[in-house]
């Protein structure tokens, strides 16, 4: 089936696996492309984001230089900034619920396509760590194998990272990533250099 596509190569089984994961992430976007982003309830919601982060960030700086503007008293400025934080958490919350609806597609493809990778590769090694991993590690990676050989890997963990990793870039490069405002934004959010 699947696995007899790479079955001259050493790694056929990792290749499988890889493979699969990026045909799916690639199936994920496109479901989540239908459903969510081509929309413009969607686009309105992340530009409101967008401005709302980037005016809470010029709020928060140092006074502006320009001697002739007057800076405002502390207690206004907080009730302005407590406004926008407000509003930036009013709108991340309708995005969160916004993108939930196809969630739920996506986790459905993903369980199936887990079940279908599951049933091919179930208590067979793809790959080989080069290293032996931590024992938290350990009881993810050699989940469902059998054996006392702690550098060999199950699909379940080759495939969580790939997924993992694949979506969360293939999300970047399209654009479809998380208005960098956004509470909650993404399994692991990256802080925006310029406020660290």
């Amino acid at each position: 089936m699947a696995s007899s596509l790479f079955t001259g190569f050493k790694y056929s089984d990792s290749l499988t696996v890889v493979c699969i994961s990026l045909f799916t992430a690639l199936l994920c976007e496109a479901i989540s492309w239908l459903l969510i982003y081509r929309t413009t309830s969607y686009k309105s919601l992340k530009s409101s984001i967008d401005k709302a982060s980037k005016k809470l960030e010029t709020m928060k700086t140092d006074p502006p230089t320009n001697p002739s503007s007057k800076p405002l008293p502390k207690k206004s400025k907080t009730k302005k900034i407590d406004r926008v934080e407000s509003s930036l958490k009013e709108s991340s919350r309708d995005l969160s619920l916004f993108k939930f609806k196809s969630g739920a597609v996506v986790a459905l493809v993903l369980f199936v396509v887990f079940g279908l990778l599951n049933s091919l590769f179930e208590g067979k090694a793809v790959a080989k760590i080069p290293f032996v991993p931590i024992r938290l590690v350990q009881k993810m990676s050699h989940r469902g194998l059998q054996g006392q050989d702690m550098t060999d890997c199950s699909m379940a963990f080759l495939y969580f990272l790939c997924s993992i990793s694949i979506r969360t870039n293939l999300q970047k490069f399209l654009g479809f990533s998380p208005p960098r405002g956004a509470i909650g934004g993404g399994l692991f959010p990256v802080p925006d250099p310029k406020t660290s």
